[in-house]
């Protein structure tokens, strides 16, 4: 089967896997190199599309690295027709770009153009959702001075400010308190220089929860509802599952999956989810991609979500996300200083039993910068997580 006219033979038309297949990711991060790595279990090549000049992950995992600008479309036409098909490693592209790269070189790209669409601005994100009858945090797309002044009236202080493209790890949104904050951080944001910015509610949540969903063109899987643990907008840890009722789990598994529906494309999905005091389980933001959420899953489930989206995009059989324990702690390893990477750590974190370390590669250190992550397999979350914790804490980067 084809996806787009003209479009090249994918895997799934006759199950065999060509040498010389190649996967391309337009991104050259820890996602793609993870993902890669589970391409390569698969004899699949791997190429990676990236705006930054060198030292990222997926330069030390193959010499298919392209460096380019994510806005010159003829540039990026010529890799994709060097790929049998392309995926995202992050969403700083435009949709448009996208499609016009589909239909210059032929190539097939997952997530689709028109189901990054519905989820590449955080305003279309959130209307798309809407429409579709899930919960969603209050927001109000801002332009200036008076809308935040009616938002702050209508739900309160403090709110949540972004710019609705580009933020992630606490860069591009902020929480004002007041109408001056919000107002300063508004033209912060760009919001004076035509940026789209966006106010949400500051929800008064319980736990906030995420999920994985897989769709392969026929079948979804869907992961464990797991928790996410924040420090200043940076998601520091995440407990599989979540300690949260089973009612609730299931429930933020069915609105992930039925927002998979709404996006209608292959490869993996992360949503992440508020749940509230009074049972309430609001949708707040997607992924389309693997996501630091869902980094457990490679020694805690069957199949990682690494291995499941190079699965989806290639139209193979989706693996089971069955989890391998019954608890699975994640915590993210961040830079700790500004310097030249090094990794120190006791020797108890290697000894562990059940324990396993994934460092990214990255050769510049930052304060706050995810430069790898440690998980703790066992069989009580509160345990495995306290544990994980007390392990981690003298790891310096």
């Amino acid at each position: 089967m084809t996806d787009i006219k003209g479009s090249k033979s994918l895997i799934t038309e006759s199950h065999t896997i060509p040498a010389s297949f190649t996967i391309g990711f337009l991104g050259a991060g820890q996602l793609a190199k993870m993902s890669a790595i589970e391409a390569y279990r698969l004899g699949i090549q791997v190429a990676a599309y990236t705006d930054r000049s060198s030292h990222e992950p997926m330069h030390y995992m193959s010499p298919l690295v392209t460096t380019g600008s994510f806005e010159d479309v003829k540039a990026m036409t010529e890799f994709a027709q060097k790929c049998d098909v392309l995926t995202l490693e992050n969403e700083f592209i435009e949709s448009s770009v996208l499609e016009q790269v589909q239909i210059n070189s032929g190539t097939p790209i997952y997530p689709s153009p028109e189901g990054f669409a519905k989820i590449e601005n955080k305003i279309v994100e959130k209307q798309s959702f809407e429409e579709a009858g899930i919960p969603v945090t209050p927001y109000k797309q801002i332009h200036g001075r008076e809308d935040l002044k009616d938002f702050g009236h209508q739900y309160g202080w403090p709110f949540v400010l972004k710019s609705s493209k580009g933020g992630y790890d606490g860069y591009g949104n902020a929480t004002v308190s007041n109408l001056n904050e919000a107002a300063d951080m508004f033209t912060k944001l760009g919001g004076q220089n035509g940026h789209d910015i966006l106010a949400e509610a500051f929800i008064d949540f319980s736990h906030e929860l995420a999920v994985q969903v897989a769709h392969n063109g026929r079948e979804y899987s869907v992961y464990e509802c797991c928790e996410t643990v924040q420090s200043d907008h940076i998601c520091v840890a995440v407990v599989t599952p979540a300690r949260v009722p089973d009612s609730i789990k299931k429930l933020a598994q069915k609105r992930a999956l039925q927002a998979m529906e709404v996006l209608g494309t292959r490869g993996i999905v992360a949503f992440e989810f508020f749940y509230t005091p009074n049972g309430d389980v609001l949708l707040n933001e997607s992924a389309p991609r693997p996501h630091n959420s869902g980094h457990y899953s490679i020694e805690g489930c069957v199949t990682s979500q690494f291995e499941n989206h190079i699965r989806a995009v290639l139209g193979l059989d989706l693996g089971s996300t069955e989890l391998t324990h019954p608890a699975s702690v994640m915590i993210n390893l961040l830079g700790t200083q500004n310097r030249t990477a090094q990794v120190e750590f006791s020797e108890a974190l290697l000894s562990e039993p059940n324990g396993h370390l994934h460092m990214y590669g990255k050769v510049q250190s930052k304060i706050g910068r995810k430069m790898g992550h440690f998980t703790l397999l066992g069989n009580d979350s509160t345990r495995v997580y306290e544990r994980a914790m007390r392990l981690t804490e003298s790891v310096q980067i």
